[in-house]
């Protein structure tokens, strides 16, 4: 029996709804559908019972449970006596710049008390490279925003936030309960530098083509963009939860796309302690 299979069980019998535990897997449900009947297959047992109010553990299922949650509890304690054995491990997470206190302090606790002995470093980027250094090798797991290109990449949202237009207080549009795109197609919009990920910048470019906005000016991070609109009254969009200086206020955008934060490492250098970290970060953003 594959862990993997195993792994998949486990999340179905504790949901007991295969799309929940889809949702909790971070994956569709007809492989993880697929999955169970092959389980089922190698056993030669069935497992779940299928209704349309969801899935129930038939009485070799039971056994089966228990049996798997020991045998994964034993594997996480086993990957964390190898670790321990290796000597001191260092994990590298890469943020964009402004954006170091989205990974929480829920994530740091859990990540603490399950790592003790692992130092973490952080890497800040600015807007110019989304991924925080991973192509790169510059860092080992990144918290950053989506979209950009994901290619070689393992990505999963960790939270979607609403995005809005940042203005000074005293615009003519600050006071109102929301905005759409077309009330600010006029208005300079940021720029992000040339050889940005295409992806990112027609997002940041309000989910329109490059060129087809008013030219702002050009921005690396959000201190510059929060400073442009300040000083010049540009117009800039931003997730809700980044902290605004006086001056300036938030209005949400209805018609514009929301903002994943996502957890990215580069799928052939994954391990153990990236796997482990992207757990925790998925769990503590639940």
């Amino acid at each position: 029996m594959e862990l993997r299979l195993l792994r998949y069980f486990v999340a179905v019998a504790e949901e007991r709804h295969f799309g929940r535990a889809a949702a909790r897997l971070h994956m569709t449900q007809p492989p993880l559908s697929r999955a169970i009947r092959q389980l089922e297959s190698d056993l030669g047992v069935v497992l779940l019972l299928r209704s349309a109010a969801g899935a129930e553990p038939t009485a070799a299922g039971a056994a089966l449970y228990a049996e798997a949650r020991t045998l994964l509890d034993q594997v996480e304690r086993a990957r964390a006596r190898v670790l321990e054995a290796a000597g001191p491990a260092t994990l590298t997470v890469g943020t964009l710049a402004d954006g170091a206190g989205e990974s929480g302090t829920r994530l740091a606790a859990a990540f603490r008390r399950r790592h003790p002995e692992v130092s973490i470093r952080f890497r800040e980027t600015d807007f110019t490279d989304p991924t925080t250094g991973l192509r790169a090798g510059l860092v080992d797991v990144a918290l950053t925003r989506a979209p950009f290109d994901e290619t070689g990449l393992s990505v999963r949202v960790l939270r979607s936030d609403p995005v809005g237009l940042v203005l000074r207080t005293g615009d003519p549009l600050a006071g109102h309960a929301s905005l759409r795109l077309a009330d600010v197609a006029d208005r300079p919009w940021f720029q992000l530098p040339d050889g940005t990920d295409r992806l990112w910048r027609e997002y940041w470019n309000g989910a329109t083509p490059i060129g087809e906005r008013p030219a702002g000016p050009v921005v690396r991070t959000v201190g510059e963009c929060l400073q442009a609109v300040l000083w010049n009254g540009s117009a800039g969009i931003a997730p809700l939860g980044h902290a605004l200086p006086d001056g300036l206020t938030w209005v949400p955008l209805t018609d514009m796309p929301p903002s994943p934060l996502v957890v990215a490492w580069v799928t052939e250098r994954e391990n153990p302690l990236i796997r482990s970290f992207a757990r925790i970060a998925i769990e503590s953003h639940r």
